[in-house]
């Protein structure tokens, strides 16, 4: 095999493993100088930067075509004002962006968390192919975080955007206890009430508590809607108001978000990775953690028993068991492989 060969062979599998920063290390470097032109070696490192922005679900930057400016990798190519994310990328990433004002358009995953968790799924796919698992928890964890609001999407016909909640005469109305200090039979905990108040206050509030906002609390005021559905015993317009069938469907999908929440796989999340005995489990342990979390959580209803379903993916059930909770078909994403496509497509000599 010649010198040549062998370059281009360690550059395909590092594409396939989606190892951004090293492409952009080696690019930075001038190992590929001979082979690559300048501009193309530049447009490759900026895409690099925008592939490891989705790997990280660094969801913030995914609207700008300049994702080389902040990027925590080898962007010394760039120029920012030329070497740009090709637009086809960036519109279907920015539909994962949070926006980071309260009056900034699109909405985007405010909108819907459809691709977000699409993304989700291709990014665990991919963790768990690189037996990244400390990555793969905390993207594990962040789609049990916001899973209560993928089930009141349709309901709420958005997905918890705090600008929308605030006209909703259900959720802010005279006999709704959302958010309510004084509401003593509600059973929602502090935190989860100050998430919900704040809910109906951000929107017209600055830029910077906005961003704090979602920061801290918007992930408990995901939780405060799950509480509704699932666990309210006296409920107020949140629920009361809607149709019998409405009040089923949400409150299976939010018995599932909870069980997915709390099973043995998320605490693993909080018990290794994170914790003081500098432990990491190994891809067996998830998996045989994961295992253990179906079980459990499939006897939570029958959204919850799609996790049962031998659906092809690395944590079987997974999908499946975020299709239910979402009443529609979520799948893997491609954008990280269509990413990886277009920078094989620069440094292709």
């Amino acid at each position: 095999m010649t010198g040549v060969d062998t370059t281009g062979d360690v550059l395909a599998l590092l594409i396939r493993r989606y190892a951004f920063r090293e492409i952009a290390a080696l690019l930075g470097a001038g190992l590929l100088a001979e082979d690559i032109p300048p501009h193309r070696a530049a447009v490759a490192q900026q895409l690099c930067a925008y592939g490891q922005r989705l790997f990280d679900l660094d969801g913030e930057d995914l609207a700008n075509p300049d994702a080389a400016t902040g990027a925590n990798l080898d962007t010394s190519l760039v120029d920012s004002t030329h070497d740009h994310v090709p637009a086809h990328l960036i519109r279907r990433g920015a539909q994962c962006r949070m926006p980071q004002s309260p009056d900034e358009e699109p909405r985007a995953a405010l909108r819907t968390l459809v691709p977000a968790y699409q993304l989700v799924l291709e990014v665990v796919a991919a963790r768990w192919r690189r037996h990244e698992t400390a990555s793969l928890l905390a993207a594990l964890h962040i789609a049990s975080q916001y899973s209560y609001l993928l089930a009141w999407e349709r309901a709420l016909g958005h997905a918890g955007d705090p600008t929308r909640l605030v006209r909703d005469e259900t959720v802010v109305g005279l006999d709704s206890r959302f958010g309510v200090w004084e509401a003593t039979d509600c059973p929602h905990t502090r935190p989860e009430r100050a998430a919900a108040s704040r809910a109906l206050r951000v929107s017209r509030s600055t830029d910077l508590s906005w961003r704090n906002y979602l920061d801290r609390q918007h992930s408990t005021m995901a939780r405060a809607l799950g509480v509704c559905a699932a666990n309210c015993m006296t409920p107020c317009t949140v629920m009361g108001s809607r149709r019998e069938a409405e009040r089923v469907r949400l409150g299976a999908a939010c018995r599932a978000a909870f069980a997915f929440a709390e099973s043995a796989v998320i605490r693993m999340r909080h018990a290794a990775p994170v914790g003081h005995g500098f432990g990491l489990p190994s891809r067996d342990e998830v998996a045989t953690a994961w295992q253990g979390s179906r079980i459990v959580i499939a006897r939570h209803g029958e959204v919850a028993a799609a996790v049962l379903a031998e659906d092809g993916f690395p944590l079987p059930g997974l999908p499946s068991l975020l299709s239910g909770i979402a009443g529609r078909r979520l799948r893997p994403d491609t954008l990280l492989a269509d990413t990886a496509a277009e920078i094989t497509a620069r440094l292709t000599p």
